[in-house]
C-alpha cells in the first residue's frame, strides 16, 4: 500500500458521517444503514484501484451505496421502518419548542419514508447532505433535469404530508 492509498483511506473515513446520513435516509433504520455503510466501504476498498484520481471520491462512494441499496432492495424486497431512532436522538433544548420540533421531525421522517426511493435519494443527497445538483445527479446517474423534477415532487410530497398532517391537528 502506498501513500496515496493511505490518503484515500483517510478520505473515506472522513466521508463516513455523510455516508451514514445518506444510508439512513435510504434504509429508514439505523441497523440497515450501518450495514449499508459497511458494505459500501468494503466494496470501495476492494475496488479502490477502479476509482480514478481527480474525480470526486464522495460521488463515487455515494454511487456505490446507492447501487448496493438498490441491489439489496431488489433481491430481498424488504420493507423499511420509520426513522423514529433519529427523532429520539434529538437534543433537548426547551420544553414547548423541543416538543414541537420533535413532533415536526418525527412527521418529516415518517413522510420521507413514504416517498418513492428516487425522490427520497434526491432529497437525502441535496437537502440533507447539501450536495450540489450536479454532483447528486452524477451519483444517481440521472440528468440534472430529472434530479430537479424528483426534488420538486419530493418537496411537494413532503409538504402535503407534513403540513396536511399539521393542519389536521390544529383547531
Amino acid at each position: 500500500m502506498d501513500a496515496s492509498e493511505d490518503t484515500i483511506r483517510s478520505d473515506i473515513v472522513a466521508l463516513l458521517p455523510r455516508l451514514r446520513r445518506f444510508a439512513l435516509a435510504l434504509t429508514g433504520n439505523r441497523a440497515d444503514a450501518e450495514d449499508l455503510v459497511q458494505d459500501t466501504v468494503e466494496r470501495a476498498l476492494r475496488h479502490l484501484r477502479q476509482w480514478q484520481p481527480g474525480t470526486r471520491l464522495d460521488s463515487w462512494m455515494f454511487r456505490i451505496a446507492q447501487n448496493l441499496f438498490i441491489d439489496e432492495r431488489r433481491s430481498a424486497g424488504r420493507k423499511r421502518t420509520a426513522l423514529a431512532e433519529v427523532a429520539q436522538s434529538a437534543t433537548v433544548r426547551d420544553g414547548a419548542r423541543d416538543a414541537e420540533a420533535r413532533l415536526t421531525w418525527s412527521e418529516t421522517c415518517s413522510a420521507l419514508l413514504t416517498l418513492p426511493e428516487e425522490q427520497r435519494s434526491a432529497i437525502a443527497l441535496v437537502l440533507i447532505d447539501g450536495m450540489s445538483y450536479r454532483d447528486a445527479a452524477d451519483v444517481l446517474g440521472v440528468p440534472i433535469g430529472t434530479l430537479t423534477s424528483r426534488l420538486a415532487r419530493g418537496r411537494d410530497g413532503l409538504a402535503s404530508k407534513i403540513f396536511g398532517t399539521m393542519q389536521d391537528k390544529r383547531p
